[in-house]
């Protein structure tokens, strides 16, 4: 049986270094995403669709292993992207504003078809209240900077700023939306020792 790691296929893009920000180039990849809106601290529709994304994601992994691809990987790690209609306000100090999409990034060779079987099997065994909102679709972010967060996710600021202090510097424009990846298990981890991808979009 084949087995893919795809962090590490992908390690240019899902392991920037902590203090020096990079520039990537995102190629164009398929998610099962979530739109929501809200303070993601207490808002329960994110609670739920990351739960929905995570059981549609481990349920899509089994149905490859066992089928005729005979395929193991590992899910992805949860993504968000998080914006508001007037992005000169957007600021980690007020989230209720916030607009956001749940992501997990699925592997090229998951099928829209693949998905939709993936989804009706979960709603048949466990019907996450979300799971409904799931969306398969591509997305395509093409040149941004990057930079690993270690710690919790209150403490972002200074990072977020030495990450637009980049791209001013560079003498470049911000675009698209905030893009964050959370590597670590968040129920397990230390928060001290979170690790976060914060991305941002640029021309």
């Amino acid at each position: 049986m084949k087995k893919i790691d795809f962090k590490k296929e992908l390690k240019h893009l899902y392991n920037p270094p902590v203090k020096e920000v990079v520039e990537v180039v995102v190629p164009t990849m398929n998610f099962l995403m979530v739109d929501g809106e809200g303070d993601p601290n207490i808002s329960q529709a994110y609670v739920d669709a990351i739960e929905a994304l995570f059981t549609v994601s481990y349920t899509l992994k089994f149905m490859v292993k066992k089928g005729e691809l005979a395929i193991d990987y590992g899910v992805m790690p949860l993504e968000g992207l998080w914006w508001t209609d007037d992005m000169t306000k957007f600021s980690p100090d007020n989230k209720s504003v916030w607009k956001w999409t749940a992501m997990i990034m699925q592997p090229d060779f998951i099928s829209r078809e693949m998905a939709d079987h993936a989804i009706a099997e979960v709603k048949k065994k466990k019907n996450p209240s979300a799971v409904n909102k799931i969306q398969f679709a591509s997305w395509q972010e093409g040149k941004c900077a990057q930079i690993m967060h270690i710690g919790p996710f209150s403490e972002e600021g200074p990072t977020i700023e030495t990450l637009h202090r980049f791209i001013d510097t560079c003498k470049r424009q911000r675009t698209g939306k905030h893009h964050e990846i959370y590597l670590s298990d968040i129920r397990k981890a230390d928060p001290k020792k979170w690790k976060t991808i914060v991305r941002q979009p640029m021309q």
